[in-house]
């Protein structure tokens, strides 16, 4: 019997797969054999799982990497819309699950602390050229933050929202709360920012208690590498930020 009102359309839910179960909806058969320690089955169990331990993490990251990168490109072509009908409190939901994202991504980091240093310089030869340097995601995830040189495409998505609602970022700095969505969107950068330089900070830590001053597998400089490469996204914004501290601070100044 139909449940729809005279001149409605109805609906109804689409039926899921008879047979769908956790693990067929998952994947999980293939996601879990794609753990493929390079070591030699010959050598310590322990030094086999310990490589194990090293390419889940860094799958995860990978994973992690994907959901981030593809949080941050919705939420750039919410703010983007060429038809001016993007809503920004959707674009601020991406944001803010990408800022928790980044605190997962740290906790990754944490992780790896626990892995033996033994075991790593026995595994490390069979790593070969590999490096996270070459990472596809970390480098789409460069366009869309920028660095403190060049803004990137998150943040000139913000500033075409902000032209069409015939404001400025400086506007919403010296407005703070009553700027409404565009103060959050502005002060989720913020977190996201300082968020995506701890993880960059925290990594150059783990390279460095692991391997001090060694090269990395990729050829790179290493802790070095790393190092020169941890920047803070967002500059322009936190340059408007600064001023209006100077502001007030002079304001306040003048009234006592």
């Amino acid at each position: 019997m139909s449940t729809s009102t005279p001149g409605s359309t109805s609906r109804s839910a689409p039926d899921a797969p008879a047979r769908l179960t956790y693990a067929d909806y998952l994947h999980l058969n293939t996601l879990l054999s794609l753990q493929v320690p390079q070591t030699p089955d010959t050598v310590d169990r322990a030094v086999v799982l310990s490589e194990q331990f090293f390419i889940v993490t860094h799958q995860s990251c990978e994973l992690w990497l994907k959901q981030i990168v593809a949080d941050l490109e919705a939420a750039v072509d919410t703010l983007d819309s060429q038809f001016g009908d993007g809503d920004p409190e959707v674009a601020v939901e991406y944001l803010l699950r990408v800022e928790e994202l980044f605190r997962v991504l740290q906790q990754q980091l944490v992780a790896l602390e626990k892995l033996p240093l033994r075991h790593f310089a026995e595994f490390r030869p069979y790593l070969g050229s590999a490096s996270g340097a070459q990472s596809v995601q970390f480098a789409q995830l460069h366009r869309l933050l920028g660095d403190d040189q060049i803004p990137g495409r998150l943040y000139e998505s913000y500033l075409v929202a902000l032209e069409r609602a015939d404001t400025s970022a400086m506007e919403v700095c010296r407005r703070g709360a009553p700027a409404g969505v565009f103060h959050r969107i502005a002060e989720t950068l913020m977190d996201i920012g300082n968020d995506y330089w701890r993880w960059k900070v925290g990594h150059l830590a783990l390279m460095s208690r692991t391997l001090g001053d060694k090269p990395g597998t990729a050829g790179t400089s290493g802790a070095a590498y790393l190092a020169a490469r941890i920047t803070l996204p967002f500059t322009e914004l936190r340059r408007m930020r600064s001023q209006v501290h100077e502001d007030y601070a002079r304001a306040h100044a003048h009234q006592n």
